[in-house]
């Protein structure tokens, strides 16, 4: 048994098993019958806090350990349960003469039963006894368990006879897996040889195909439910694509399929070589030492390596900071290599097994011969390299296995896609500078099949990083904010995939013009390149859309594309931010916007691109990033700049366009001229230009009832599941600091603005325009929701509540944003429009941040005209399109600068805001 713990240094120094059993011993003589099993329990608990202490110690001393610490714990806990049991089976119900029926056998099962556990994992255990209800097997059971609850330890545990045992293990895949892994623990040893041998004849001879089969599927599941990416920026150390799940899965498989009793014993049973299995270890012992020191931080089972957390680890962990790389990204760099390494791992994995039992089951068979493998061999359905100095005759070979993989819908064997990693320093200068290697490159790129897939294997098998350096240098590079959801070169290779899928129409519902504009463009292979490249140049201490253009006028030739095509992707990659930015920041009721924007694109091929690029580039950052609003957005300033290209700056004229609007409206609302002409002449002609034909009607339908029932305040909210919102309409007598009780009052109603149009009629009411969002991103539709939310406006408008104090009893932030800081910024432009002052504030987001901003508005004595809220993470972008009371711009620089330090004041401190001062109109 010792053997088991042979690698764990000085265990007497966790805990002393003989002294222990004394102490144990002491504590049960020396207190009433009553309070026996009470006594083992304080006295283990001493132990098992003592041994806590000296592995806590050993964590913080030497955290890359991940092995030996792991299986520290379980020696630790080993020892807890054993002295446990013998207290309780030769103590307090100790039997001198048993039945053959009083027999009982501890054996740990799950992770516990491979000697692997981290400082919060449950301690999973199986009683076995020949009969169930042997009323003195039911004593020690309940006695061992109340007294391990009383420790605080988490036991997962079940009662078993052998033959239920069996039909348990028939039935559950779960309750198979866990047994497979089952280790005699303490107690009848015989008992546990008859369940052991009763096992192996009964559940894993014969059936090691179905268990396979079952342990991929789940295993696939799992992924699919983590994301199914080993690059997302917050991963499951345990259950993650990558993770120690996967490695443990591997050692399931062999167990079952080959009888391999240790993982190195899957190198004899050829699973794995030497080399492999040496990378198996490395993979094991540091996502162990990272889980382990994640525990220990967070003092609780935690698995997932959240942003608040990354940090310290990386600290505790000894990374340190390099030039151009912080500490917490190399730590996380050296998390994704590894979770590649295990990837790479399963498929050589599953290749050996397939060879080792002649499986051909999970290979895709062919339906026909592939037309030309240029000297690659094609075996069982897959891929083969002919030798193993394959690509070192020909090096530009490396580029070719992936071309033609994807050219003719292949698999590569894993045995060759770890000859290509092997032989990946092949590709020298020399090869990139191959037009054979770079138009195979192309090929896959541009590929109308899969593109994605294809990319990702290669940049897996370190082929793609040698041959596009630049791409090398993002490959596994964090992206540390809340906002990206993928490493750069994860992110990059699915905004390629989703260029793909909506080239090939698959995509249609979700990105409609975006479909119908791919098929415009003039050059296909320049969206392509630009997609790649946009964020090529992340991490470099510098803009990285300004160096990705520098990177980009040398690749593009290097592939061969034309000078007029590098021309525009330098061109894209410089300006790849500028569409969202205008869409989500900038009023595109002001044509100014639009102008500025189309004088920056210059053409409608540009303008095409862009928007493709913008979108792929958006969904890419991760689920729930895309929704109806920016989709709504991009279509209106696209739709915007296409009319201004189209016809010069040239465009009918304002009042015409404002007249059309206002008959198209009578018409919709039926109402008599004399009558709509009173209502019209209530607005600027701003209005009419900047809402909606849709918004235009009801907020008409809304003003007129509201004036013919006299009502002082109205609110109306209509949900918009294809945009994902809800538009929050309210028309009240304007008032000073209106908008700042309005953004106080939707925060206590638990909405987000994200964009809002506020209007003020000439006879002194104010009608404005919200877009909201409920907490998760999605539209306030629920009717109760919608209910609490209008209640809490109205109560601010009509000042039944201290908006100060009630935003300040609301909970924090969460911790994760805290993890990140954003110095606050104000950037004040009186260039972006020709009627107002345009204020653009970043800061860290927090609840109620837009009514801090909008209260210091209202104290600076300005008008809000509009305001449109944009959120990339843990960073809101709040822009505001601002006049002074007289309705010009603000000009003064003594007025700039104090409306700077206002915003900048109310952006870093939460609550600075306070609503019962009064101001001036806001």
């Amino acid at each position: 048994m010792s053997s088991l713990y042979d690698h764990v240094p000085n265990r007497r120094a966790i805990i002393d098993r003989r002294q222990a059993t004394a102490r144990v011993q002491e504590a049960i003589a020396d207190a009433p019958a009553e309070e026996r099993r009470l006594a083992v329990a304080m006295a283990l608990r001493k132990m098992l806090d003592d041994g806590r202490a000296e592995i806590r110690r050993r964590i913080r001393a030497n955290p890359g350990r991940g092995m030996e610490l792991a299986a520290a714990q379980s020696f630790l806990i080993d020892q807890i349960l054993r002295m446990a049991f013998d207290a309780t089976t030769q103590q307090l119900y100790r039997l001198d003469n048993p039945s053959t029926a009083e027999r009982i056998c501890l054996v740990a099962v799950g992770g516990y039963g491979r000697a692997e556990m981290a400082p919060w994992s449950d301690v999973d255990i199986m009683f076995l006894a020949p009969l169930r209800h042997t009323a003195w097997v039911e004593q020690v059971v309940e006695a061992i368990l109340y007294i391990l609850w009383d420790l605080g330890l988490k036991v997962g545990h079940s009662t078993r006879t052998v033959d239920e045992m069996i039909r348990m293990a028939k039935s559950d895949l779960t309750v198979k897996t866990a047994l497979l892994e089952a280790r005699y623990l303490w107690g009848d040893q015989s008992l546990y040889e008859e369940a052991r041998s009763r096992f192996m004849t009964d559940i894993v001879a014969g059936e090691a195909r179905a268990f396979i089969t079952e342990k991929l599927a789940e295993r696939d599941e799992r992924h699919r439910r983590m994301g199914d990416s080993r690059y997302v920026v917050e991963p499951n150390v345990k259950e993650g694509k990558g993770g120690l799940r996967d490695l443990q899965t591997l050692y399931w498989i062999g167990k079952f399929a080959m009888q391999a009793t240790s993982a190195a014993e899957l190198v004899d049973k050829g699973l794995f070589t030497a080399a492999d299995y040496r990378q198996f270890q490395r993979a094991h012992n540091h996502l162990w030492a990272v889980r382990i020191s994640l525990h220990d931080l967070a003092g609780r089972a935690e698995e997932r390596l959240t942003f608040d957390v990354q940090r310290e680890l990386a600290d505790r962990m000894n990374y340190a900071n390099r030039p151009g790389m912080a500490a917490v990204e190399r730590f996380m760099r050296h998390y994704f290599l590894t979770a590649r390494q295990v990837g790479s791992l399963t498929g050589l994995f599953l290749a050996h097994l397939e060879e080792s039992v002649s499986r051909t089951a999970w290979v895709p068979r062919l339906s026909r011969r592939p037309r030309r493998l240029n000297g690659f061999r094609l075996v069982r359905g897959r891929m083969e390299a002919p030798s193993d100095s394959y690509f070192a005759e020909d090096p530009v070979r490396l580029i070719e296995l992936f071309q033609i993989a994807d050219r003719e819908g292949l698999e590569i064997n894993p045995l060759t896609l770890r000859q290509a990693a092997r032989d990946s320093a092949l590709i020298t200068e020399a090869v990139r500078r191959d037009p054979r290697a770079n138009a195979l490159f192309l090929d896959v790129l541009t590929s109308p099949r899969d593109p994605e897939t294809t990319l990702r294997l290669m940049n897996e098998a370190g082929v793609f990083g040698r041959f596009i350096p630049d791409f090398g240098r993002v490959v596994a590079k964090m992206q540390y904010d809340m906002y990206h959801h993928y490493t750069v070169d994860e992110h990059t290779i699915r905004a390629i995939g989703l260029l793909a899928r909506i080239e090939k129409g698959a995509l249609q519902d979700d990105h409609p013009l975006s479909s119908t504009v791919i098929h415009q463009l003039l050059s296909r292979r320049v969206l392509y390149v630009a997609v790649l490249l946009h964020d090529i140049a992340k991490g470099r201490g510098g803009d990285h859309s300004v160096l990705g253009a520098e990177v980009a006028m040398k690749l593009c030739p290097r592939l061969g594309l034309t000078e007029a095509e590098t021309d525009t992707v330098a061109w894209l990659v410089r300006y790849h931010l500028l569409m969202s930015a205008t869409a989500f920041k900038r009023d595109l009721a002001d044509f100014k916007t639009i102008l500025d924007f189309t004088e920056a694109v210059a053409g409608m091929e540009r303008l095409r691109l862009l928007l493709v690029l913008t979108v792929v580039d958006i969904r890419a950052v991760g689920p729930g990033v895309w929704n109806g609003w920016k989709a709504q957005l991009l279509t209106t300033l696209y739709t915007s700049a296409e009319e201004v290209l189209r016809l010069g700056h040239k465009q009918t004229g304002r009042r015409e366009r404002i007249s059309r609007r206002q008959e198209r409206l009578r018409q919709v609302m039926g109402v008599a001229e004399a009558k709509f002409e009173a209502y019209a002449t209530r607005f600027a002609d701003s209005y009419w230009l900047a809402e909606p034909s849709d918004v235009l009607a009801s907020n008409m339908a809304l003003v007129m009832d509201a004036d013919r029932d006299k009502q002082q305040f109205s609110i109306r909210s209509q949900p918009d599941k294809v945009a994902g919102t809800t538009l929050v309409t309210i028309y009240a007598a304007d008032h000073p600091g209106i908008f700042y009780r309005i953004a106080g009052g939707l925060a206590l109603g638990g909405a987000s603005i994200v964009d809002a149009r506020i209007h003020t009629t000439r006879d002194g009411m104010a009608l404005d325009n919200l877009v909201v969002q409920d907490p998760l991103g999605g539209p306030f539709d629920e009717p109760e929701q919608i209910r609490r939310m209008e209640t809490a406006v109205m109560d601010a408008l009509a000042g039944k509540v201290k908006l100060a104090d009630r935003l300040k009893a609301r909970p924090l932030p969460r911790r994760r944003q805290e993890a990140f800081r954003v110095v606050p910024q104000v950037l004040i432009d009186n260039k972006a429009s020709n009627r107002f002052t345009v204020v653009e504030v970043n800061a860290l987001d927090r609840p109620a941040l837009l009514y801090a901003l909008t209260y210091a508005l209202y104290g600076a004595r300005v008008t809000i005209h509009s305001a449109h809220i944009a959120t990339y993470g843990e960073r809101a972008v709040d822009t505001f399109y601002l006049t002074d009371l007289t309705g010009d711009k603000i000009v003064s620089t003594q007025r700039l600068k104090a409306l700077e330090r206002r915003l900048l004041e109310a952006a870093a401190t939460p609550g600075a805001a306070d609503d019962r001062k009064d101001g001036a109109a806001a």
